[in-house]
């Protein structure tokens, strides 16, 4: 992996600049947030994970993030912070990011979680690299296509772009058994691929920054099962 992360603490730095060596992969720094988004504009496909610490000097994490996210909406992001409230941790995630963190956190579990994300989006590009046809569509409804090779998206005949990694596996789980309901546990356990040990706001939050996605080309196929879950369902438009 290459990682940039962005921390204005440098003990927090050297400390995972040891486990970033012991598993062999290429890292740099940025210490406030101004110099963050320049050295990530400069070479914004060169990062694989994008570590981000919301507490920053000079331009706040939040405005970090999203600007992040303007430049490439498919970057893993993890965003790390002592910001412990649930108002901040799922604004973060409404802006884009795919996971976090919070301080004080584990060094093993960080690298546990960057493991996993960076796994999923490796075996994305595999698929997208294998051939396959624009009219080969892995997942069809009435109204919905996906192919999972190309990661192209269909709803009402309209493509469905800038989906992150963490959208297009959620839609594509939840398409791919329609109007079956996943409980928020069931999500996070076939979604992000690891415990999350009762965060559910996670997913609530990337459900909600999915709908709007889907929104912007027509009915919303997502629906609330109150009190159980999500599901998808598109015959009833």
């Amino acid at each position: 992996m290459n990682i940039l992360m962005i921390e204005d603490n440098h003990s927090v730095c050297e400390m995972m600049a040891m486990f970033f060596k012991k598993n062999n992969w290429d890292y740099e720094f940025a210490y406030d947030g101004v110099a963050a988004e320049e050295k990530f504009a400069a070479a914004p496909d060169k990062w694989d994970i994008i570590l981000l610490d919301l507490n920053l000097p000079k331009k706040d994490g939040m405005q970090v993030a999203a600007d992040i996210r303007r430049i490439s909406p498919t970057v893993p992001l993890i965003m790390l912070t002592a910001r412990d409230t649930e108002s901040d941790q799922v604004l973060g995630l409404e802006i884009g990011a795919d996971d976090y963190v919070t301080k004080p956190f584990s060094p093993i579990t960080l690298i546990a979680r960057m493991k996993a994300l960076y796994r999923r989006t490796q075996l994305a590009k595999l698929s997208q690299q294998q051939t396959a046809t624009t009219s080969d569509f892995d997942i069809e409804t009435e109204h919905f296509k996906m192919n999972t090779k190309t990661r192209e998206v269909y709803l009402f005949d309209q493509p469905v772009s800038d989906l992150t990694p963490k959208e297009f596996d959620l839609l594509k789980t939840l398409a791919s058994k329609p109007r079956q309901v996943f409980t928020r546990s069931q999500l996070l356990q076939l979604v992000w691929d690891y415990e999350y040990y009762g965060d559910e706001r996670t997913v609530d939050a990337h459900i909600k920054k999915l709908r709007q996605k889907l929104e912007k080309v027509g009915p919303q196929v997502i629906k609330t099962v109150w009190g159980v879950g999500y599901k998808f369902d598109d015959e009833e438009e």
